[in-house]
Protein backbone atom coordinates (compact mmCIF):
# COMPACT_ATOMS: atom_id res chain seq x y z
CA UNK A 1 0.00 0.00 0.00
CA UNK A 2 0.99 3.56 -1.25
CA UNK A 3 1.47 5.82 2.24
CA UNK A 4 -0.47 9.23 2.13
CA UNK A 5 2.38 11.86 2.89
CA UNK A 6 2.67 15.45 2.88
CA UNK A 7 5.58 17.56 3.50
CA UNK A 8 5.28 21.46 4.53
CA UNK A 9 7.34 24.15 4.67
CA UNK A 10 5.89 27.73 6.14
CA UNK A 11 7.69 30.72 6.98
CA UNK A 12 6.47 34.12 8.27
CA UNK A 13 8.23 37.39 10.28
CA UNK A 14 6.97 35.19 13.71
CA UNK A 15 7.68 31.65 12.94
CA UNK A 16 9.51 28.77 10.55
CA UNK A 17 7.84 25.85 10.35
CA UNK A 18 9.13 22.34 8.49
CA UNK A 19 6.78 19.39 8.54
CA UNK A 20 6.43 15.92 7.29
CA UNK A 21 3.77 13.07 8.00
CA UNK A 22 2.74 9.90 7.02
CA UNK A 23 -1.49 9.20 7.27
CA UNK A 24 0.25 5.48 7.44
CA UNK A 25 2.56 4.96 9.66
CA UNK A 26 3.02 3.72 12.89
CA UNK A 27 2.89 6.71 15.62
CA UNK A 28 6.73 7.80 15.22
CA UNK A 29 7.52 11.55 16.50
CA UNK A 30 10.16 13.75 15.90
CA UNK A 31 8.65 16.78 17.58
CA UNK A 32 10.85 20.45 18.53
CA UNK A 33 8.53 23.51 19.32
CA UNK A 34 10.92 25.13 21.67
CA UNK A 35 7.65 24.83 23.83
CA UNK A 36 8.25 21.48 26.07
CA UNK A 37 3.98 20.93 27.29
CA UNK A 38 3.31 21.03 23.82
CA UNK A 39 6.17 19.01 22.71
CA UNK A 40 5.07 16.72 24.68
CA UNK A 41 1.32 16.66 23.51
CA UNK A 42 2.51 16.40 19.83
CA UNK A 43 4.01 13.69 20.86
CA UNK A 44 1.12 12.03 22.36
CA UNK A 45 -1.13 13.20 19.05
CA UNK A 46 1.29 11.15 16.54
CA UNK A 47 1.82 8.13 19.09
CA UNK A 48 -1.72 7.34 19.81
CA UNK A 49 -2.95 8.23 16.29
CA UNK A 50 -0.60 6.43 14.72
CA UNK A 51 0.34 8.90 12.49
CA UNK A 52 3.97 9.76 11.80
CA UNK A 53 4.81 13.46 12.61
CA UNK A 54 8.30 15.11 12.25
CA UNK A 55 7.52 18.93 13.20
CA UNK A 56 10.43 21.37 13.59
CA UNK A 57 9.16 24.75 14.26
CA UNK A 58 11.49 28.42 15.32
CA UNK A 59 9.32 30.71 16.68
CA UNK A 60 9.40 34.36 18.76
CA UNK A 61 9.12 32.89 21.73
CA UNK A 62 10.51 35.43 23.63
CA UNK A 63 6.92 37.34 22.82
CA UNK A 64 4.75 34.22 24.08
CA UNK A 65 4.32 30.59 22.19
CA UNK A 66 1.08 31.75 20.82
CA UNK A 67 2.29 32.48 17.55
CA UNK A 68 4.37 29.12 17.43
CA UNK A 69 1.88 26.92 18.64
CA UNK A 70 -0.96 28.17 16.16
CA UNK A 71 1.34 28.23 13.13
CA UNK A 72 1.96 24.43 14.43
CA UNK A 73 -1.37 23.71 13.81
CA UNK A 74 -1.85 25.41 10.64
CA UNK A 75 0.54 23.66 9.14
CA UNK A 76 -0.11 20.04 10.51
CA UNK A 77 -3.76 20.80 8.99
CA UNK A 78 -2.37 21.23 6.07
CA UNK A 79 -0.52 18.45 5.86
CA UNK A 80 -3.52 16.31 6.95
CA UNK A 81 -5.48 18.19 4.23
CA UNK A 82 -2.92 16.86 1.45
CA UNK A 83 -2.05 13.62 2.74
CA UNK A 84 -5.69 12.80 2.32
CA UNK A 85 -6.15 13.97 -1.13
CA UNK A 86 -9.51 12.76 -2.80
CA UNK A 87 -10.22 10.98 0.24
CA UNK A 88 -11.65 8.14 -1.19
CA UNK A 89 -12.01 5.00 0.69
CA UNK A 90 -11.68 6.58 4.29
CA UNK A 91 -13.95 6.16 7.21
CA UNK A 92 -14.34 10.13 7.03
CA UNK A 93 -15.59 9.77 10.50
CA UNK A 94 -13.89 9.40 13.73
CA UNK A 95 -14.93 9.51 17.42
CA UNK A 96 -13.01 9.14 20.75
CA UNK A 97 -13.90 9.07 24.88
CA UNK A 98 -10.29 8.65 26.70
CA UNK A 99 -9.75 9.36 30.36
CA UNK A 100 -6.93 10.53 31.90
CA UNK A 101 -7.03 9.82 35.89
CA UNK A 102 -10.04 11.65 36.82
CA UNK A 103 -10.45 13.74 33.39
CA UNK A 104 -12.63 12.87 30.59
CA UNK A 105 -12.64 14.05 27.18
CA UNK A 106 -14.91 13.25 24.28
CA UNK A 107 -14.15 13.99 20.83
CA UNK A 108 -15.58 13.49 17.09
CA UNK A 109 -14.71 14.62 13.62
CA UNK A 110 -15.78 14.72 10.59
CA UNK A 111 -13.25 14.74 7.49
CA UNK A 112 -15.95 17.02 5.53
CA UNK A 113 -14.01 19.58 3.96
CA UNK A 114 -16.08 21.92 5.56
CA UNK A 115 -14.43 23.79 8.42
CA UNK A 116 -16.26 23.53 12.04
CA UNK A 117 -14.69 23.79 15.53
CA UNK A 118 -16.55 23.46 19.04
CA UNK A 119 -14.50 23.57 22.15
CA UNK A 120 -16.39 22.70 25.71
CA UNK A 121 -13.65 22.95 27.76
CA UNK A 122 -13.26 24.79 31.25
CA UNK A 123 -9.66 24.24 32.71
CA UNK A 124 -8.94 24.88 36.44
CA UNK A 125 -6.57 27.68 36.13
CA UNK A 126 -4.99 29.66 32.96
CA UNK A 127 -1.34 27.24 32.95
CA UNK A 128 -0.02 24.25 33.04
CA UNK A 129 3.50 24.49 34.04
CA UNK A 130 4.77 28.03 32.22
CA UNK A 131 2.34 26.94 29.07
CA UNK A 132 -1.06 28.82 28.40
CA UNK A 133 -3.79 26.57 28.77
CA UNK A 134 -6.11 28.73 26.19
CA UNK A 135 -3.01 27.67 23.66
CA UNK A 136 -5.12 24.34 23.46
CA UNK A 137 -8.09 25.60 21.63
CA UNK A 138 -5.76 27.39 19.52
CA UNK A 139 -3.83 25.10 18.12
CA UNK A 140 -7.12 22.59 17.45
CA UNK A 141 -8.90 25.80 15.72
CA UNK A 142 -6.11 26.14 13.52
CA UNK A 143 -5.95 22.48 12.80
CA UNK A 144 -9.38 21.97 12.07
CA UNK A 145 -9.40 25.29 9.81
CA UNK A 146 -6.36 24.13 8.08
CA UNK A 147 -7.57 20.13 7.51
CA UNK A 148 -11.09 21.70 6.78
CA UNK A 149 -13.08 19.35 9.20
CA UNK A 150 -15.32 19.61 11.51
CA UNK A 151 -13.90 19.04 15.62
CA UNK A 152 -15.65 19.20 18.37
CA UNK A 153 -14.18 18.57 21.51
CA UNK A 154 -15.97 18.88 24.90
CA UNK A 155 -14.03 17.99 28.67
CA UNK A 156 -17.28 17.14 30.89
CA UNK A 157 -15.48 16.90 33.97
CA UNK A 158 -11.23 17.59 34.86
CA UNK A 159 -9.59 18.76 37.77
CA UNK A 160 -6.28 18.91 37.15
CA UNK A 161 -4.82 21.01 33.93
CA UNK A 162 -2.36 18.89 32.63
CA UNK A 163 -4.85 15.67 32.64
CA UNK A 164 -7.42 17.45 30.70
CA UNK A 165 -4.98 18.86 27.98
CA UNK A 166 -3.73 15.11 28.40
CA UNK A 167 -7.23 13.71 27.24
CA UNK A 168 -7.90 16.22 24.92
CA UNK A 169 -4.83 15.25 22.91
CA UNK A 170 -4.79 11.42 23.31
CA UNK A 171 -9.16 11.55 22.41
CA UNK A 172 -8.47 14.04 18.87
CA UNK A 173 -5.40 11.49 17.93
CA UNK A 174 -7.57 8.08 18.46
CA UNK A 175 -10.50 9.98 16.83
CA UNK A 176 -8.04 11.05 13.92
CA UNK A 177 -7.09 7.72 13.86
CA UNK A 178 -10.13 6.08 13.02
CA UNK A 179 -11.45 8.99 10.50
CA UNK A 180 -8.45 8.69 8.53
CA UNK A 181 -8.13 4.59 8.22
CA UNK A 182 -9.19 3.12 4.69
CA UNK A 183 -12.57 1.24 5.00
CA UNK A 184 -12.35 -1.75 2.89
CA UNK A 185 -16.20 -1.57 2.39
CA UNK A 186 -16.20 1.72 0.98
CA UNK A 187 -14.08 2.38 -1.24
CA UNK A 188 -15.32 5.78 -3.04
CA UNK A 189 -16.02 9.03 -1.62
CA UNK A 190 -17.81 8.52 1.42
CA UNK A 191 -20.28 11.05 0.80
CA UNK A 192 -23.63 10.99 -0.96
CA UNK A 193 -22.71 13.63 -2.60
CA UNK A 194 -19.68 12.32 -4.64
CA UNK A 195 -17.55 14.74 -2.99
CA UNK A 196 -16.24 16.39 -0.21
CA UNK A 197 -15.60 19.90 0.76
CA UNK A 198 -19.28 20.87 -1.37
Amino acid sequence: MKHRTAKISRQTKETRIELSLDLDGGGKASIETGVGFFNHMLDLLSRHSLIDIDVHAEGDLDVDAHHTVEDVGIVIGQGLEKALGDKKGIYRYGWAMVPMDESLAQVAIDLSGRAAFVFNVQFKGPKVGTFDVELVSEFFRALANSAKLNLHVAVPYGENNHHIAEAIFKAVAKALRQAVSMDARNTGVPSTKGALGT
